[in-house]
């Protein structure tokens, strides 16, 4: 979620709830970092952390500035670095990397990793595999001594009560939350996630060089004939850019409102995503859900 999707009021609101909060900071300065971090740790004082994806180029930048204000983890996708492990281990702050493989499980664990997130093809945003979660899960799982979070279409509380019985430690969820009243989304942006059918979720070329998974809008459609828009200014954000066009330009538009000429980055289980209620309502909702699954696996 990340490019101001997930900010301080998003991660305050899931922290106060009883989740882990997490500040979404690819896309953001370093000062901008550290003011969202900063700005939630004065409104709670439960578990909020940050992510932050390896290819940006103030990757370093970024999580140090976040690990000076306070941030209680550190979560890295898109990319595996071996300097953020030290960073973290001198701020006694644990280090959560994203990993869509058992061999990069395991060098995360030998680096140092608290615990790692398995995200699985289902997810939203850029993708690091194209297995689904359930083939990964259990194989991580049984690779690992550390514990394993679970990510990539989980929605519901049945499905954490289903993805917790295969062995996961927790779960990890962006879609859910991005469409809440908290969310720093667009109201466009969440309505597109409440309008989503099955037909609108699709795979496009990002610029980083991995596929992502988005919602069909026209600007999406331009990608698929080939028209790539031409890029105004290159701020040089991203260590390897294809350049065809400038994702973050797209990720902001959208973000800001306009979902035509922007990007809007789901999972697949946007298609069950069908209100945007508050972050404390869902999580009374998601634990309402689990209850019932359990009581119905119990019967």
């Amino acid at each position: 979620m990340a490019v101001r999707i997930s900010r301080a009021p998003l991660a305050t609101a899931v922290a106060e709830a009883g989740g882990i909060g997490i500040i979404a900071g690819s896309g953001m300065e370093p000062e901008e970092m550290a003011d969202e971090v900063r700005r939630a740790r004065s409104q709670t004082d439960g578990v909020v952390g940050v992510n932050v994806m390896v290819a940006v180029r103030k990757f370093k930048d970024i999580v140090q500035a976040a690990l000076r204000e306070g941030a209680d983890l550190v979560i890295a996708g898109a990319g595996f670095s071996r300097d953020v492990f030290k960073w973290c281990r001198d701020a006694d702050v644990p280090m959560v990397p994203i990993v869509g493989s058992v061999r990069v499980a395991n060098l995360s664990e030998r680096f140092g990793a608290s615990a790692v997130v398995v995200e699985g093809f289902e997810a939203g945003g850029h993708l690091g595999t194209d297995r689904p979660l359930k083939d990964l899960l259990p194989e991580i799982v049984e690779a690992v001594d550390i514990p394993v979070i679970a990510a990539g279409g989980i929605c519901t509380g049945a499905d954490i009560y289903e993805i917790l019985g295969m062995g996961a430690d927790g779960v990890q969820m962006g879609s859910r939350f991005a469409a809440t009243v908290e969310s720093s989304a667009s109201d466009a942006f969440k309505q597109m996630y409440v309008d989503a059918t099955e037909e609108d979720v699709i795979l496009i070329k990002s610029p980083v060089g991995l596929p992502g998974r988005a919602l069909r809008s026209p600007f999406t459609e331009r990608l698929a004939a080939g028209d790539y828009p031409r890029i105004e200014s290159c701020i040089a954000c991203l260590r390897e850019c294809g350049k065809d066009y400038c994702i973050i330009d797209k990720l902001v538009r959208a973000q800001e409102g306009d979902v035509e000429r922007g990007l809007v980055f789901a999972g697949n289980s946007v298609t069950r995503v069908h209100d945007i209620p508050t972050v404390a309502e869902l999580i009374e909702r998601l634990c309402e859900e689990w209850r019932q699954a359990s009581e119905r696996s119990c019967a």
